[in-house]
């Protein structure tokens, strides 16, 4: 029996009540979690109790068929030899999945899997998307030559970004990796910066390495930027230039001017895609200068090959908690 048999006993079951069989005992464990904690989380979140009977789980409450659901899909993911951690589960839970999955797309570099997963394969690690937001983002970044991922910090816009990079770097689909973002100071005057040009801008640069890191090797990452395959650098660099046969994200666009933002869309090559991420609440320029990302989410939307991509505190999938704070800063903004 496949883990996605959901057996129902009608004379054990209630309306509120499901019951699930797992035909293998080992993966039942790792499904449950160390104390059951798995368990505890899915029942925490979505309101049910869950009851082990054996191979089985009884699974009681309003929310019991979302809950096994989530189960089901959980016990899958360890039959593909996947783990199951905190963050698997939530993003089950948010996700809801249901149905089965399409296939593969565009090469081996994103697949979709049953109930519409979609994975990101890079050199260290594969990515999911945790929300459905996420999801289509990825599918728009594959799709357009031009998408805009717009929402809060902690929704995974330049994280995905640049894990589709790096995917469609290694499978050959572009020749060079290109990551910019404005050199603006968030709120707080930092003085002269010591150093040559690179020690100058790599601070304000660090959130990209930082994400690079996560999908090439050390050595791998350190090599190619020796080699120019991937750049990192200031939006002030990119004028004058042609991005040819290039994955090129443009991070933080809420910090471009207009006549920046007008700048970097118009480097677009042949061969090319390009990402820009942004939050239009955390926009950093001096007073009375107009954020390039607004006047070209107002011209542009609608062109054909752009997407828009959007996003709330509810994609946040950093700690919770940083979701309830942006919550309680949009609330206060909308009284404002």
């Amino acid at each position: 029996m496949a883990a996605s048999d959901l057996t129902l006993t009608p004379e054990q079951a209630t309306p509120a009540e499901v019951l699930l069989e797992f035909p293998d005992n080992r993966l039942l464990i790792d499904l449950c979690g160390e104390f059951d904690r798995n368990l505890a989380q899915i029942e925490q979140v979505l309101g049910v109790q869950i009851v082990r009977r054996g191979n089985q789980l009884a699974v009681m409450g309003e929310a019991a068929d979302k809950a096994a659901t989530v189960l089901e899909a959980l016990y899958h993911r360890l039959e593909t030899g996947k783990p199951v951690e905190m963050a698997d589960i939530e993003a089950e839970i948010r996700m809801g999945r249901s149905g089965e999955g399409t296939g593969a797309r565009d090469g081996d570099q994103i697949e979709m899997f049953k109930g519409g997963a979609v994975e990101i394969k890079t050199r260290k690690k594969t990515v999911e998307p945790r929300t459905e937001a996420q999801k289509d983002y990825v599918t728009s970044l594959y799709k357009n030559e031009l998408a805009f991922g717009i929402g809060p910090a902690g929704t995974g816009k330049t994280y995905l970004a640049v894990a589709v990079g790096v995917s469609l770097f290694i499978s050959g689909k572009v020749d060079r990796i290109i990551l910019s973002r404005p050199a603006v100071e968030a709120g707080e005057k930092l003085g002269y910066l010591p150093g040559d040009m690179k020690d100058k801008v790599d601070p304000y640069m660090q959130p990209l390495y930082d994400a690079l890191n996560d999908f090439l090797p050390g050595k791998q990452t350190a090599k190619l930027i020796e080699e120019k395959r991937i750049e990192i650098a200031p939006l002030a660099f990119m004028r004058g230039r042609t991005l040819s046969n290039a994955f090129v994200v443009l991070d933080e666009a809420q910090n471009a001017t207009t006549m920046q933002m007008k700048m970097f869309l118009t480097r677009l090559g042949q061969g090319s895609r390009m990402v820009i991420t942004g939050d239009r609440s955390q926009v950093d320029l001096p007073r009375g200068v107009q954020s390039g990302l607004r006047e070209a989410e107002e011209l542009i939307k609608g062109v054909k090959g752009v997407s828009f991509n959007y996003f709330t505190a509810k994609d946040v999938v950093r700690h919770p908690l940083v979701a309830r704070i942006i919550e309680a800063y949009d609330k206060a903004d909308a009284k404002s």
